[in-house]
């Protein structure tokens, strides 16, 4: 979750109006952000790391990277791994005798795992890979990740628009009814209700524009999973992320140029919420993150 200090006020009007922030200290506090979200991209457990993401039948899955893997982990695993029981979102793991897995520091000799759904998730490790259980609606699979990925190793940094005090722009707060919530379709065909307190009400060179956020579980700050029209040329296909804090007498501050890539922007092995319909801008956002040359 993203922490923001918000910098000034920009008045509740087009993006070109004057801004009355520092350009300076806008710059510098924009790129400190951003060198903070690319170190925790970059970190031993970002999401540069990610490998696979393996899907489990219901019974018995033998995993490992040999023949006869009913679910092939990449070619550092230990051929014969172990067997992963799946009963609906419930999943247990059995080690091969003699291969070591351990959980925390310590040796796993087998039982129940807690999935990411779950307050404290178990993650595995064996053979240089982490792993843990993954619930997707319907679908349980394992989300694998490796230290020292090609991806991580080979990082040199997101390209970004200029920091431009003109596009932090505050927006008017709609509360929603209690209980209201949207659909958010993911990468993976899916759709989950989730949560919408409500809607920022903007104007940009005179247009009105709106944008729902949802909340996620465990924070109060606004998530906003949003489209625009750079990003057919200049940003991240599928849309763009970006946080707010809570609203303050009826006011939200959108600061678009900490708008970041989703995780599916690095690997295909994450499972991205997309932008629902109503969040999708006819307008350029050009701020924020760029999308990346690799994928």
């Amino acid at each position: 979750m993203l922490a923001f200090t918000l910098l000034g006020t920009l008045l509740f009007a087009s993006p070109a109006a004057p801004a009355v922030v520092d350009a300076s200290g806008f710059a510098q506090s924009t790129a400190a952000w951003h060198v903070q979200r690319e170190k925790r991209l970059a970190s031993e457990d970002g999401w540069l790391t990610l490998v696979a993401l393996l899907w489990l039948k219901e019974g018995d899955n033998v995993a490992g990277s040999g023949n006869g893997s009913t679910v092939v982990f990449p070619a550092k695993a230990p051929a014969q791994l172990g067997t992963f029981h799946r009963s609906g979102n419930a999943v247990s793991f059995q080690p091969e005798p003699g291969v070591l897995v351990t959980r925390a520091g310590t040796p796993f000799l087998g039982g129940p795992l807690k999935s990411d759904v779950d307050a404290d998730t178990d993650v595995l490790e064996a053979g240089g890979l982490r792993f843990f259980v993954v619930v997707r609606g319907e679908r349980v699979g394992l989300r694998v990740k490796d230290p020292d990925a090609p991806k991580r190793r080979d990082f040199h940094g997101i390209p970004s628009y200029p920091a431009d005090p003109r596009w932090r722009i505050e927006a008017r707060w709609e509360p929603a009814p209690k209980g209201t919530f949207i659909a958010v379709p993911d990468i993976l065909g899916s759709v989950d209700q989730m949560p919408a307190p409500g809607t920022a009400v903007f104007s940009v060179d005179g247009q009105e524009f709106r944008l729902t956020p949802v909340l996620e579980e465990g924070s109060p700050n606004l998530f906003f999973v949003f489209a625009d029209a750079t990003n057919r040329t200049e940003t991240y296909g599928a849309g763009r992320f970006l946080y707010a804090e809570p609203s303050t007498e009826g006011r939200v501050v959108l600061d678009f140029n900490r708008a970041y890539n989703p995780p599916c922007a690095f690997t295909p092995y994450a499972t991205c919420p997309l932008p629902p319909k109503q969040n999708r801008l006819p307008i350029p956002i050009a701020a924020g993150e760029k999308r990346t040359t690799d994928h």
